[in-house]
C-alpha cells in the first residue's frame, strides 16, 4: 500500500472518530438554584434612601467616597506589592497551564526516534551451530511513532471542562484576596487614624489634668486643702500618661501590620504616614445591594460554585474510564546496516491501524473512583451553600453594626458635651471651696474616657462602613484580563 493511502486512510478514520465521539457519559453541570430572601433583615428607614440597586461598578472602588489622597495611594500600592496576591496571582497562571495539559490530549501524540545499535546472535541457542547472526551487525533506525486518542465517551472533555472550571475558581479566588485586601488596608489605615485622634484627645486631657495638679498643689502649699488632693491628682495624670503609652504600641502595631499588606517594610510607608490627619467622613447613606445581587458580586461565592462545577466534570473523566479507550496509532520507519540506507525508501516500514483498550476487571477500581468523584461533587455543593449563608450572615451583620454604632456615636458625643461641661462646673465649685476634690477628679476621669470612647467609635462607624463594603463584595474590578495578564 502507498504511503498516500496510508496518510488517506488515517485521515479519513480520524473523521469518523469525530463523529463516533459526540457523547460524553457523566452529569451534565446544573448551577446550584440557592433561594435568596428578597430583602436584608437589617436593612433600615435610613438605608432605604439610597438606590434601589446599586450598580457593580460602583462597588469597585469603594474606598474612594472616603475622598482621602493617602488612602488611595495605599491601596493602590498593596494591589501591586502584596505578597499573598501575587501568589494567588501565580495560582491562575498555573490553572491556565493546566487547562491547556487537559486540551493537549485532543491533539495527536508524536515521538521522533533515531537510533544506532550493534548487534550480535548467541551461538548458545536452540539453533546452536545454525544461527546466523554470529557476526556483529550495525543496524541505524529513524522514524516517528504517532497514536490519538478518540475521545469515544467524553474523558478529555469533561477533564478541559473540569480544567476549565477550575481556572474560574482560582480566578475568583484572586479576586476574593483584592476584596479582603483592599478592605484590610483601609481598615488598618482607619485604626491608624483613630488611635492618632485618640492620642490627642489623651494629650488634651494631660494638659488639663497638670492645670489640676497645679491649682491643687498651688492651695496645698496655702494650707486650703489637704495632700490627698494633690497626691489624687498626680494618679490621676500618670494613669493618663500610661494610656498614651498603651495607644502608641497599637499605633506602631497597626503602621508595621500596613506595610505588610503593601509588601515591604515600615521603613517603606514612613514618609507617606509620617504625619497626622482627621479620620475621613462618609455619607450616612451606603448603595443598596440586594442579597441576589451577592451571588454575582462576591468572588469567594464564584469561586466555591466554579469549584462545584470543576467536581461535577471530574464525575464524567471518572465515568469514562468503565469504557473502553479507543486510539489510532501508527508508526514508520527507515531501518538499514549502513547510514545510507536511510536516504533510500526500500529501508521504509510502517504500521498503522486502531486499538481498543478496555480495563473490564479491575477489582472495582473505576467503580468506585466515580464514587469518590460523586461524594466530593457534593461537598463542593454544600461548600457552595455554606459560602452563601455565611455571605448573607456578614451582610447582615455589617449592616447592623454599623447602624447601631453610629447610634452608639451620637450618644458619645452629648455624653462628651455634658463631661467637658461637668469638668468646668466642678472646677469651679472647687475653686470656691463648694465641693471636695472628688468630684473633679470623677469628671476629669469621665471626660477623658468619654472622649477616648468618642474617638474610637467615630473610627469605627468608618470600620463598619468598610465592612458592609466588604461584604458586599465590593473592592475588585470584572474588566480584569487574565490571559493577559499572567502572560499567558
Amino acid at each position: 500500500m502507498r504511503l498516500n493511502n496510508i496518510i488517506l486512510l488515517l485521515i479519513t478514520a480520524a473523521a469518523i472518530s469525530l463523529v463516533i465521539s459526540g457523547c460524553a457519559v457523566g452529569p451534565d453541570y446544573v448551577p446550584p438554584d440557592f433561594e435568596m430572601p428578597k430583602s436584608w433583615n437589617g436593612w433600615t428607614d435610613e438605608t432605604e434612601q439610597a438606590e434601589e440597586s446599586a450598580p457593580i461598578r460602583d462597588l469597585s472602588s469603594w474606598w474612594a467616597l472616603l475622598n482621602d489622597p493617602v488612602l488611595d495611594k495605599l491601596i493602590a500600592r498593596a494591589n501591586e506589592g502584596n505578597i499573598t496576591l501575587k501568589e494567588a496571582y501565580y495560582r491562575i497562571a498555573e490553572s491556565q497551564a493546566a487547562k491547556r495539559y487537559a486540551q493537549g490530549d485532543f491533539l495527536p501524540h508524536a515521538d521522533v526516534q533515531s537510533g544506532y545499535s550493534r548487534t550480535r546472535g548467541s551461538e548458545n541457542t536452540t539453533f546452536k551451530g545454525t544461527n546466523p547472526n554470529l557476526h556483529p551487525m550495525d543496524i541505524y533506525s529513524a522514524g516517528v511513532t504517532a497514536s490519538w486518542e478518540v475521545d469515544m465517551f467524553g474523558r478529555i472533555r469533561r477533564s478541559v471542562e473540569s480544567a476549565d472550571a477550575f481556572l474560574d475558581a482560582s480566578q475568583a479566588s484572586y479576586n476574593d484576596i483584592i476584596v479582603s485586601l483592599n478592605a484590610a488596608v483601609a481598615s488598618n489605615y482607619i485604626a491608624l487614624r483613630t488611635l492618632q485622634e485618640r492620642i490627642d484627645y489623651a494629650q488634651k486631657n494631660i494638659v488639663l489634668q497638670k492645670e489640676t495638679l497645679k491649682l491643687t498643689d498651688a492651695r496645698f502649699k496655702s494650707e486650703l486643702v489637704p495632700e490627698l488632693d494633690v497626691e489624687q491628682a498626680k494618679l490621676n495624670l500618670a494613669n493618663t500618661e500610661a494610656a498614651i503609652s498603651s495607644l502608641e504600641k497599637a499605633k506602631a502595631e497597626v503602621f508595621n501590620r500596613l506595610a505588610i499588606l503593601l509588601g515591604g517594610f515600615p521603613q517603606d510607608i514612613r514618609d507617606d504616614l509620617s504625619g497626622s490627619a482627621p479620620i475621613p467622613e462618609v455619607s450616612p447613606r451606603i448603595p443598596k445591594v440586594l442579597p441576589i445581587n451577592i451571588i454575582k458580586q462576591r468572588p469567594d461565592i464564584r469561586a466555591a460554585e466554579r469549584e462545584y462545577a470543576a467536581r461535577n466534570a471530574r464525575i464524567g473523566a471518572a465515568t469514562a474510564g468503565m469504557y473502553p479507550i479507543a486510539t489510532l496509532n501508527g508508526s514508520f520507519f527507515l531501518d538499514g546496516i549502513e547510514p545510507s540506507d536511510l536516504h533510500d525508501m526500500t529501508s521504509r516500514a510502517y504500521s498503522f491501524g486502531p486499538r481498543f483498550d478496555w480495563n473490564a476487571f479491575e477489582g472495582g477500581k473505576n467503580l468506585n473512583t466515580v464514587r469518590i468523584e460523586q461524594a466530593r461533587t457534593e461537598q463542593a455543593r454544600l461548600r457552595y451553600e455554606q459560602t452563601v449563608l455565611t455571605a448573607v450572615e456578614e451582610v447582615e451583620n455589617a449592616l447592623a453594626f454599623y447602624t447601631e454604632e453610629k447610634k452608639r456615636y451620637q450618644a458619645l458625643e452629648r455624653a462628651s458635651r455634658s463631661s467637658e461641661k461637668s469638668v468646668e462646673l466642678a472646677g469651679s465649685l472647687y475653686k470656691s471651696g463648694l465641693t471636695d476634690f472628688q468630684n473633679v477628679l470623677d469628671m476629669e476621669r469621665t471626660l477623658f474616657i468619654t472622649q477616648d470612647e468618642l474617638a474610637e467609635s467615630k473610627g469605627q462607624i468608618i470600620q463598619e462602613w468598610i465592612g458592609v463594603y466588604k461584604a458586599f463584595g465590593g473592592g475588585w474590578s470584572q474588566d480584569t484580563d487574565y490571559e493577559k495578564d499572567t502572560g499567558r
